[in-house]
């Protein structure tokens, strides 16, 4: 396949599924504008190596795949950023607040490590099967089926907390 086909088939791919893509950088970063700039950041990515990309069937994953690793590594650079008092953060902070439907649910995500959190979110949130979820954390399916029945068996004891809070 030539390069302008391959471009053309990226681009219209991308575009197809904007929102999914946004959807799943959110998922990490919980704030718009640096769920858009993943987002962006991961197109320029792909374009700089889509030369890689072998088999054009297995799009989907790679492009997944390199939304994912731009979001943990987002996540990695925020936590060298260090914590700011309140006030000063709010100064600079001129960003949407974001809200959340089911914040219990969210909060019980949150507390997941990572790689659980990103095993339960491709899952159930981007409804992906499970061979897409190994394929792009570049996982066993036996270890990401493992790490899916760990991750929601802590999310049952975690929301089975909450609700015990609430009712006290």
């Amino acid at each position: 396949m030539n390069k302008s086909s391959l471009n053309k088939q990226f681009s219209d791919y991308v575009i197809k599924h904007k929102e999914k893509h946004y959807r799943l950088a959110f998922s990490y970063v919980k704030n718009t504008d640096d769920a858009l700039d993943i987002v962006q950041e991961s197109i320029y990515k792909a374009l700089s190596s889509l030369e890689s990309l072998k088999n054009t069937g297995h799009i989907k994953t790679w492009f997944y795949r390199i939304v994912v690793n731009t979001s943990l590594d987002f996540l990695r650079k925020q936590k060298k950023i260090g914590v700011l008092d309140e006030k000063t953060l709010s100064s600079i902070d001129d960003g949407v607040i974001d809200n959340y439907q089911d914040i219990d649910l969210q909060r019980a995500l949150d507390a997941l490590p990572a790689n659980y959190r990103s095993v339960v979110i491709l899952r159930y949130f981007e409804d992906l099967k499970i061979e897409e979820v190994a394929e792009i954390l570049n996982e066993n399916v036996n270890t990401v089926k493992t790490r899916l029945y760990k991750s929601l068996e802590k999310l049952r004891i975690q929301m089975k907390d909450e609700d015990r809070e609430v009712i006290a």
